[in-house]
């Protein structure tokens, strides 16, 4: 590659990176250069091209016209150079999986799976973290990731994994001291909740015909795992995700005070970039973790 080729090639990605981020500072910390630099690119290329691409206002920055019809031609190659190269493993041996999943998920279905994966695959190193943030696959080492949503999302890959089914539970203590026998009945009872799932309990109360029951006392944790675990300690009525609470069920360190569910309006989703849907890693836990799924409905079914 010449001189004059390395150059356009660096004033592209600089131009790039502006256009995703709408923004010169925040492009200069993608490319680990300074400011001044983004800048001295963008204004090269446009020189170069005779046209001008960003419009500059105060601290806002957008695209021209003609900046708009240059990142169709150049976005989507270097996206996916991008990826190339940060899953290029010129030996082929790279079998370390970066997995992100939502907290309660990974801590009360998705980890305690992880050991029969281990087994039929014990060469691939997992590496998970956690967190209720959409990954960003263009700025994160991640390769796959779990989300809750409507399984719609541009320009990602969305397999099915779970619907949710919402269920009030508590403690069984708790029904001893004051026992709940109608929906009316919880306005006796502190109310446990999500702060990422604030309209569960509308959700249910709605399924169940008793929208004009108000319930003043609600408990709100920062996660759903908190608050299983806080009615676990008698602090309160959750409404759970049915899948998560499986256990304590069985175990009775919970109970439902009613036997109806209503669906959720979301579900969890397998998510990764189309590109990566053939890289053996990613293809080995994919195929995995359906057929896992699907064995468990089967042997629920049962």
């Amino acid at each position: 590659m010449s001189t004059s080729d390395k150059a356009t090639m660096n004033s592209l990605r600089a131009f790039d990176a502006v256009a995703r981020h709408l923004s010169f500072s925040r492009a200069a910390t993608e490319l680990y250069v300074t400011q001044g630099a983004v800048s001295r690119q963008i204004t090269n290329l446009e020189h170069c091209l005779g046209v001008k691409l960003f419009e500059r206002a105060s601290r806002k920055v957008g695209l021209t016209s003609k900046g708009i019809a240059l990142h169709a031609i150049v976005g989507d190659p270097l996206r996916r150079i991008r990826v190339g190269l940060r899953t290029f493993d010129p030996d082929g041996n790279d079998l370390t999986l970066k997995i992100k999943v939502p907290p309660t998920l990974g801590i009360r279905w998705f980890v305690p799976r992880l050991v029969k994966f281990h087994g039929v695959h014990p060469e691939i190193d997992v590496q998970i973290t956690t967190s209720h943030q959409f990954v960003d696959f263009e700025n994160e080492d991640v390769d796959i990731a779990i989300h809750w949503g409507t399984g719609e999302w541009e320009g990602l890959n969305a397999d099915f994994l779970i619907g949710e089914e919402l269920i009030p539970v508590c403690s069984p203590e708790l029904l001893k001291n004051i026992p709940i026998n109608s929906p009316d009945d919880l306005k006796g009872h502190v109310l446990l909740q999500s702060m990422h799932r604030t309209d569960d309990w509308s959700i249910w109360k709605e399924s169940i015909g008793c929208d004009d029951v108000n319930w003043q006392q609600v408990l709100k944790f920062e996660n759903s795992a908190l608050t299983y675990q806080a009615a676990i300690d008698h602090l309160g009525v959750v409404i759970a995700q049915r899948v998560f609470i499986e256990e304590d069920l069985a175990t009775k360190r919970l109970v439902t005070p009613f036997n109806h569910t209503a669906p959720g309006e979301n579900a969890y989703y397998l998510v990764y970039q189309k590109e990566r849907k053939d890289q053996r890693k990613v293809e080995l836990f994919r195929t995995w973790l359906l057929k896992d799924i699907a064995k468990s409905i089967s042997a629920n079914a049962l």
